[in-house]
């Protein structure tokens, strides 16, 4: 007995042992920079899958994976052929809105709302890498947010944003939260619809747009998990708590469990419009949150979009708290086993840079709408990306010759090598930092009355037109030796330089340009700033084509 009670202590003490020298990594909010919004999660056995909106861009739906909650890899798209996405005629803020995954019994299950063609849809993979399946669009389920759950007993449901009862809103911004049960088989609802929520948390107090539904189960309760609010500065996240999958729900008199709208937002590292959030449960029977928000440099402006931020889960009284009231979201996130391996390359002041040695186009990039012909091409032995000129432009709603890569970050820059020979005046190479179709502008390489020069652009704006042109410079320029172009940011502006010849000394070429006009808060939309290689012939048929040497963007951030 003695024996046993020794061996026991000894246990005991190499138990409090292990978890007293348990890893944690501090990791940097967001934990995907830039336009990444709209998250949601699932955990597979010990792997952790998340998934993002892409509206316009394709491929679409990103897939990430990581197994500890802390390293994230991007592992492709779930939307990277044709025939699976048609965003055609799509407005940049248009096609894929919220995309939720799941996990049951070794299928892994996307549903998604193509808001341009479509409707709400499931597609279904074996393997999260690929390939997913075609869509399976779903004619009863009306509106956005689709969310599937499935319980313990077999039955799967789907919830989703609608509208108002009878179509008859009492306010603006009057929603629902409908159900279906759904049939897995055929992956269609079955049954009457069942509405869960009408309004929002209380609807004496006419909240708006009653979002973003999750359904979870927690101690033989069932919770219902919604954004409240609207995607914008009021933007929140609400719980509801029900005996039945079906309900009635009841609301949670602490509402919200996430929000930042009470506090400044010209505050230190401000974080605002938060919620759109997803849970998930780590192995140790732990809980996370991952939601959107967005870091304005002042007065609510941000060119960043919505991101990935994430924060550790509280049980309270049987009611799950993200973040307590009037706390900030954390700048860096705790998380319990795991190591950081920094630099990060979604989360801190990362560098990319990509020489082209790779046979095919990094994951980081995205197209304008559905790419259905070749119009590049990467050459790993030169390390070289080749664009055709295509007539398209990036005021159309169709697919330019644009290959964009997110604006990660407040404060850096996104710089790359151009070797172009214009024929006219309407051809155009360069660097263009892009939020919508009026809300750009374009660093290029052209000629003008033959002589090659160096101009930028500034979008029409709001009440469209053509473009401005701010600045334009004669350059030396045989074609054959590349320029290097770049556009930097320190938050509040931008500014656009140049190195000729081969040489590392940039020359400034525009600077202090206003930043605000590529916000949110001025253009509109759902999405973030890309920085994108782009060449047009402006209408113009041609067979010219802009190689570039390399792309590179790096933040500062911290």
């Amino acid at each position: 007995m003695r024996k046993l009670k020794i061996l026991a202590a000894i246990a005991c003490l190499s138990l409090i042992s292990h978890f007293s020298t348990a890893q944690t990594a501090k990791v940097n909010n967001p934990i995907l920079a830039g336009f990444y919004p709209d998250p949601s999660i699932c955990r597979a056995g010990n792997d952790y899958y998340l998934v993002n909106s892409t509206f316009a861009y394709y491929p679409g739906l990103p897939i990430f994976h990581s197994t500890d909650l802390a390293n994230w890899e991007q592992i492709g798209f779930a939307m990277d052929r044709p025939e699976q996405l048609n965003l055609d005629g799509t407005h940049v803020s248009g096609g894929l809105f919220a995309p939720t995954i799941r996990f049951y019994k070794g299928t892994f299950y996307i549903t998604c709302t193509n808001t341009s063609h479509g409707g709400n849809f499931i597609i279904t993979a074996k393997n999260p890498r690929g390939p997913w399946s075609n869509p399976v669009f779903l004619p009863n389920v009306k509106d956005i947010d689709p969310s599937l759950f499935f319980d313990d007993n077999g039955k799967a449901y789907i919830v989703y944003n609608s509208y108002a009862p009878g179509n008859k809103p009492q306010y603006d911004g009057h929603r629902t939260i409908r159900m279906y049960e759904v049939d897995l088989p055929t992956l269609q609802t079955k049954g009457e619809e069942i509405t869960l929520v009408n309004g929002g948390s209380d609807i004496s107090q006419k909240p708006v747009w009653i979002e973003g539904p999750h359904i979870f189960k927690y101690n033989k309760s069932y919770y219902l998990m919604c954004a409240e609010g609207g995607t914008g500065y009021n933007h929140s996240e609400v719980i509801f708590r029900s005996k039945k999958a079906e309900g009635p729900y009841e609301p949670y008199a602490g509402n919200p469990i996430l929000t930042q709208r009470q506090l400044n937002v010209n505050r230190k590292k401000s974080v605002t419009s938060t919620g759109h959030a997803d849970l998930v449960t780590a192995p140790d029977g732990s809980w996370y949150a991952v939601f959107l928000g967005c870091r304005p440099v002042n007065d609510d402006n941000y060119n960043t979009g919505r991101e990935t931020f994430m924060a550790p889960v509280q049980w309270k009284e049987d009611w799950p708290i993200i973040l307590p009231a009037n706390e900030p979201v954390p700048d860096k996130v705790s998380i319990t086993g795991a190591t950081a391996k920094n630099p990060l390359p979604f989360s801190s002041d990362f560098l990319f840079r990509d020489n082209f040695k790779t046979t095919a186009l990094n994951y980081r990039y995205q197209f304008l709408r559905t790419v259905r012909e070749p119009w590049y091409q990467v050459n790993s032995l030169t390390g070289t990306l080749t664009i055709q000129l295509k007539p398209a432009t990036i005021a159309e709603k169709v697919n330019p010759a644009f290959i964009g890569y997110r604006q990660a970050h407040q404060r850096g820059y996104a710089s790359t090598a151009l070797t172009f020979t214009p024929a006219s005046s309407q051809e155009k190479a360069g660097l263009l930092v892009f939020q919508n179709e009026t809300h750009y502008f374009y660093l290029c390489q052209s000629v003008d009355n033959n002589q090659p020069v160096l101009q930028l652009y500034r979008g029409p704006g709001q009440n469209g037109g053509e473009p401005l042109l701010l600045s334009t410079l004669k350059i030396q320029s045989d074609g054959r030796q590349p320029i290097q172009l770049k556009i930097q940011t320190n938050g509040n502006a931008y500014s656009f330089y140049y190195a000729e010849k081969g040489s590392n000394s940039w020359r400034a070429f525009k600077e202090g340009i206003d930043a605000s006009f590529l916000s949110t808060h001025t253009a509109g939309g759902f999405v973030g700033c890309m920085y994108a290689m782009y060449a047009t012939s402006n209408g113009a048929p041609t067979n010219n084509k802009a190689v570039f040497n390399y792309f590179e963007s790096r933040g500062n951030d911290d």
